[in-house]
C-alpha cells in the first residue's frame, strides 16, 4: 500500500463472539431452546417427585400413626408417625412449588422423624 496514509485505513475492530461450550457452526437458538426445553422438564419432574413422594409419605405417616395410636403403644410413637407425615405434608408444598432440595432435606427429615418413633415402640 504505497502511498496510504493512516487515514485512508480504515480500522479493524474485532468483537469476540462469544459461543457456549460445544456449540459448533451448526449451532445457535435452536440448541439454547432445546437445552431451555430440556432443563423444564427436568424442573417439572423433579417438582411432580417431590409432590408425590412427599404425599405417599404423608399418608403412610398418617396410616401408621391411626394404626399405632389404636394399640397399645406409648403416646409419643403414634405423634411422632403424625409429626413425621406433617413434615412430609411441608414437603410435598414446598416441592409443588418449586422448592424441590428443600422438599428432598423435609422428606428425608420427615422420615427420619417416624423412623425415630418407631424406636419408642
Amino acid at each position: 500500500m504505497r502511498g496510504s496514509t493512516d487515514a485512508d485505513v480504515e480500522p479493524v475492530t474485532t468483537k469476540a463472539v462469544e459461543e457456549p461450550a460445544g456449540a459448533g457452526s451448526t449451532g445457535g437458538a435452536g440448541e439454547y431452546a432445546e437445552d431451555a426445553e430440556e432443563f423444564a422438564g427436568d424442573a417439572r419432574r423433579a417438582r411432580w417427585l417431590a409432590v408425590g413422594t412427599g404425599a405417599l409419605l404423608a399418608c403412610a405417616g398418617l396410616a401408621a400413626a391411626l394404626l399405632r395410636s389404636a394399640g397399645t403403644a406409648p403416646a409419643l410413637v403414634p405423634a411422632a408417625y403424625a409429626l413425621g407425615a406433617a413434615v412430609c405434608v411441608l414437603a410435598a408444598v414446598l416441592g409443588g412449588r418449586g422448592r424441590t432440595r428443600r422438599a428432598l432435606w423435609l422428606l428425608i427429615a420427615g422420615t427420619m422423624i417416624m423412623a425415630l418413633g418407631d424406636q419408642f415402640d
